[in-house]
């Protein structure tokens, strides 16, 4: 297996000196060298055939033994480093400190068709900073991470990737819930694949230590490679770049909101400097259309992950980062300056993207209130998200009163549409035709258009836990078949209708359906 290695973050930037893979405090270092555990008996569940390509490597490789052998972590690719990195971070709202990759190993760098990636594995073993972890994945957690990346990037969300997903052969011991009921898992190894794995918790990091050098380094590296045309290093260099990083990000939660993904762990080691979603852990989608759901339950009491309330997390996040760069500029302002623009540029574009989501393509100063009124009523009765949007399409101009029945399968209890419930969604139909006749598209082109934004299939909760129980039991077709049919969410696939439902009432409150932990 011949790949075109690349390395930069571990030949550029400052190591580790100690090379004992102890948990530990490290400083002045970027990661430390750290090998992969050996796992027992790997064993290759699934692979990317999309990233096999985007990588460069042979098809007829992806079988060999090199293969699973570098991609378990049983050996280390010839003339390659791997590493830990050190980072820290804020978690839900407060200073941790010293983070860092405590089940990841990044191996190594490949430039392909121009494009670098860095290839990690996540659950490969300690690193220095696993804190009270042992640097295992389980089997549950890692399917869920590799469905869900490769669903992202097709719904046209900004994400890290796949490349593959590996049994370890070794047992892991985990309690999902956090109650005291630890339980033998399977263990497993995905292989992730992003340009870059850099934070903001990279920066936090330095800034808190004052460590200014390697903060400097960082951010220097960082644009070289991943923002080349912001120009040379100055302090105007470095205020546009936090401006790159904020709008990167508006554009990953302008695509969250629009899906209704929430990502349950917002915390500012958990947010890439490229706007990409990273770390999959307690995740969901909205099902029924809810400001305060959140699927974390870390996170039950406060709701500080809330789907509601990620725009204003973002925010929340890159004003941490903002602080972590001031040092390069000594300047409050121009942050400020940046920091406020993403709050108007952020009720902009997410009006832009509603209009979209409802076939809208002229402006009208009406058009916040439809949106507004829309989302009461959505509150009224549980009422799914994905469905509704998707089947709104097929509303016809001038037949307001035929919609309610258009878009009843969207609805969890029917039986509660009526009376007054009924009345407001029937005036917003009416509101809402009276705005179409406004536009020029006909039915037809309307729906071609909204069913491009408004996807079809989405991996419900209850999906990948029906994938991951059957796994369990060594049955990977459905883990296969979930795979297959994401990767074209907007498309009608009348073979597989079956997955355009609601919840079923089963999966209500059924744990890994409905609640999660950040036990992985």
């Amino acid at each position: 297996m011949e790949l075109k290695i690349a390395d930069s973050f571990n030949k550029e930037l400052s190591p580790d000196t100690n090379l004992d893979n102890a948990r530990r405090k490290v400083f002045g270092a970027m990661y430390s060298y750290v090998k992969p555990k050996v796992p027992s008996s790997p064993k290759l569940i699934h692979v990317s055939q999309e990233m096999i390509e985007s990588l460069g490597i042979d098809t007829v490789d992806v079988g060999s033994k090199d293969f699973l052998n570098v991609f378990s972590g049983i050996e280390v690719y010839k003339n390659t480093e791997p590493y830990a990195m050190a980072y820290a971070g804020h978690q839900f709202g407060n200073w941790a400190g010293q983070l860092g990759d405590g089940r990841a190993i990044n191996l190594f760098e490949v430039v392909h068709n121009q494009k670098r990636w860095v290839l990690q594995l996540k659950g490969a073993g300690e690193t220095p900073y696993s804190r009270q972890g042992d640097g295992l994945a389980v089997l549950r957690s890692s399917i869920r991470e590799y469905l869900c990346s490769e669903a992202m990037h097709h719904l046209g969300v900004p994400t890290t990737r796949v490349l593959s997903l590996m049994l370890s052969g070794d047992d892991v011991l985990r309690d999902m819930l956090y109650n005291g009921n630890a339980a033998y898992e399977k263990g497993a190894i995905v292989c992730r694949v992003a340009p870059t794995f850099v934070r903001f918790g990279n920066f936090e990091l330095f800034a808190s230590r004052n460590d200014i050098e390697n903060l400097k380094k960082l951010t220097d590296y960082t644009i070289k490679y991943f923002y080349p045309k912001l120009g040379e290093p100055s302090k105007e260099t470095y205020i546009k770049f936090f401006k790159a990083v904020t709008d990167r990000t508006l554009d990953m939660i302008i695509h969250w909101q629009r899906v209704g993904f929430v990502h349950g762990v917002m915390n500012t080691d958990n947010m890439s400097i490229l706007g990409l979603t990273i770390d999959y852990g307690p995740y969901g989608w909205l099902e029924d259309f809810d400001f305060g759901w959140t699927p974390n339950t870390t996170d039950r009491e406060h709701k500080r992950y809330r789907y509601g309330n990620q725009p204003n997390i973002a925010l929340w996040n890159l004003l941490q980062l903002a602080n972590a760069l001031y040092p390069l500029v000594e300047e409050a302002e121009p942050f400020e300056t940046v920091l406020n623009q993403y709050q108007t540029d952020f009720e902009i574009q997410f009006l832009n993207m509603m209009r979209s989501k409802l076939g809208l393509e002229i402006i009208e100063e009406g058009d916040k209130k439809l949106v507004e009124d829309l989302e009461e009523c959505l509150l009224l009765s549980e009422t799914d998200m994905t469905i509704f949007y998707r089947l709104l399409s097929n509303h016809r101009k001038g037949k307001a009163e035929e919609s309610l029945k258009v878009v009843e399968e969207a609805f969890y209890k029917p039986e509660e549409i009526k009376d007054e419930i009924e009345m407001k969604w029937k005036s917003w139909f009416n509101n809402y035709d009276k705005r179409l006749k406004l536009e020029e598209a006909n039915d037809q082109q309307r729906q071609t258009q909204m069913n491009a934004v408004n996807p079809k299939y989405v991996l419900r909760n209850y999906m990948a836990q029906l994938a991951i129980d059957d796994a369990d039991k060594g049955n990977y077709d459905l883990l296969n078949a979930l795979f297959q049919l994401l990767k074209y969410p907007y498309d009608e696939q009348p073979e597989n209708e079956k997955w355009f439902a609601k919840r079923p009432e089963w999966a209500r409150h059924k744990v890994g359906c409905s609640m999660l932990s950040c036990s992985s």
